[in-house]
């Protein structure tokens, strides 16, 4: 994954980036945070895998990979 923080508090901060307050969204109801980590993290470096998961809040696409967690307008 991208660092040693959570993919949780990644998702959220990028969230945060484009300033979207956490009251603007119910994370817990769009993810199993524990899941979309464990699979993220099941496809290390030693695979071959280009897993990317995307959902959307709101306006924005979250795009979720091994390596990043982008966040982008749709609208």
């Amino acid at each position: 994954m991208v660092n040693d923080r959570s993919l949780l508090l990644e998702i959220i901060t990028a969230l945060e980036e484009q300033d979207l307050d956490r009251g603007e969204y119910q994370l817990q109801r769009m993810i199993v945070a524990e899941a979309l980590e464990r699979l993220v993290d099941s496809t290390g470096p030693q695979t071959e895998t280009d897993l990317e998961i995307r959902f959307s809040v709101g306006e924005f696409r979250v795009v979720v990979t091994s390596s990043d967690v982008a966040v982008i307008r749709v609208s």
